[in-house]
């Protein structure tokens, strides 16, 4: 039997929002400006492209989540609940296989981000690793203390790490150069070619924002509460990106942005001196900091409804006595300790950062499921009045199409792979069926 998790040990309001807004801003984004750099100010218009596309799905999720409030999961109750158990198996299994890969890598990011503080964590193999597996641990024991525990550190780091991010956002507005962003288009191909590939890197800077419907039946009054975090949290982090972007690529010239390791801690120099970059070097820490406590905490809930479901083995559907999922925590995180430990092996980077490139496969799957999910649901669900029904089939279409055009962006090479990885799942789920069939009286 479940722990029963009183209301004031759910997430409310704020600790979701920061659960959407944590997940989604990690160290990565810091670096973004000077990847963009490479396309132009055309990569403004990717930017915005992206933040519809997110915005869209941000809305989408808040339906779903007001269609099944307390479905654990997010994506896999809903792609369950619309087209039965195997679909919603593979939609769980390649969020979970993205989650603990996307662990591993803000881990890393993390020990880059203390290397600034630390210099010797960059040429000393054993102090990064002991650093990256401290910090993961660390946050695997918090986040078996309870729910309520993980969700007030989520939103501390997240306050924490916005702070610099917004002061570099609306500070460096006053002190923008306009031919930095001369010429439009860098890239010497087409202007579609230009924002489709923008829009496909920028978009993952959005993966996460579903994160608030992972914990449903953790979280207070979840019909009301997850659709407002899902939109309030997709809106702010959309906000912080777009105008964070501007103002590095209207402070810095676009050569020297393009080779630049922390563009938002030079865009802080270049407006408030050398000592600005020590502040922003700390947002990032606190970011992949932060960031790594929100995941660590999903990728528990995500195995927990798997087993509750009897998809999974049940050991990850049993509560401490907190009324949390610690074996599914623990089992993530020693996966994500040996992910974060092949980064640091010469011999297996170049696999590991490959593996790591078909998350970005394994995370839009579970956006494509979603959207088509809520495009049956609102036909089993309809309330008579055909243009409301329209109106939803229409933003589910494009909301699919927009995921779709994303994942073909990725590239033929990695779509194949992350089909190949998405598929390796099933024996598992053949394997736990049979053994429960078994089991029955």
């Amino acid at each position: 039997m479940s722990a029963v998790i009183p209301i004031k040990k759910k997430l409310g309001l704020w600790t979701s929002t920061s659960l959407v807004i944590g997940n989604m801003i990690g160290a990565g984004v810091f670096m973004l400006p000077a990847t963009l750099a490479t396309f132009g100010g055309i990569s403004l218009i990717g930017w915005l492209v992206s933040s519809v596309g997110a915005l869209l799905l941000a809305r989408i999720f808040s339906r779903l989540s007001t269609m099944l409030p307390q479905g654990n999961g997010g994506p896999y109750a809903y792609t369950r609940k619309a087209f039965g158990d195997l679909p919603g198996y593979m939609v769980a299994w390649s969020y979970w296989v993205s989650v603990w890969c996307t662990n591993a890598t803000i881990a890393v990011s993390l020990v880059s981000a203390l290397s600034i503080f630390f210099p010797p964590l960059t040429t000393h193999a054993l102090a990064a690793i002991t650093t990256g597996l401290g910090a993961i641990w660390l946050l695997t024991w918090i986040n078996t203390l309870g729910i309520r525990e993980s969700g007030n550190m989520q939103l501390a780091t997240t306050i924490l790490k916005l702070i610099p991010l917004i002061i570099v956002a609306i500070g460096g507005l006053f002190y923008l150069h306009p031919e930095h962003f001369k010429p439009f288009n860098l890239t010497g191909g087409t202007g579609f070619s230009a924002i489709t590939a923008s829009a496909t890197l920028t978009f993952f800077a959005f993966t996460g924002l579903e994160s608030a419907t992972i914990p449903a039946g953790n979280v207070d009054n979840p019909a009301k509460t997850i659709a407002r975090a899902t939109m309030l949290g997709t809106i702010i982090a959309t906000l912080v990106y777009v105008l964070g972007t501007i103002s590095v690529m209207g402070l810095i010239a676009p050569r020297n942005l393009e080779h630049s390791g922390t563009p938002f801690a030079d865009a802080a120099v270049v407006i408030w001196g050398k000592g600005a970059s020590y502040w922003v070097g700390a947002g990032v820490v606190i970011a992949a900091f932060g960031a790594l406590n929100g995941w660590i905490l999903i990728q528990g809930q995500i195995s927990a409804a798997l087993a509750k479901d009897k998809l999974f083995p049940s050991l990850f559907e049993k509560e401490n006595s907190r009324g949390v999922p610690a074996a599914g925590i623990i089992v993530g995180s020693i996966l994500v300790s040996v992910f974060m430990l092949m980064n640091f092996s010469s011999s297996l980077v170049d696999q590991f950062r490959f593996l790591l490139l078909l998350t970005t496969i394994t995370t839009l799957v579970p956006y494509l499921f979603s959207m088509a999910s809520y495009a049956v649901l609102s036909i089993k669900g309809r309330d008579g009045r055909s243009w409301a029904l329209g109106l939803k089939l229409v933003s589910a279409c494009l909301a699919f199409l927009f995921c779709l055009w994303v994942t073909i962006g990725s590239g033929v090479q990695v779509m194949l792979w992350g089909l190949v990885l998405i598929i390796a799942g099933l024996p598992f789920y053949f394997w736990n069926k049979h053994k429960t069939k078994n089991n029955q009286p």
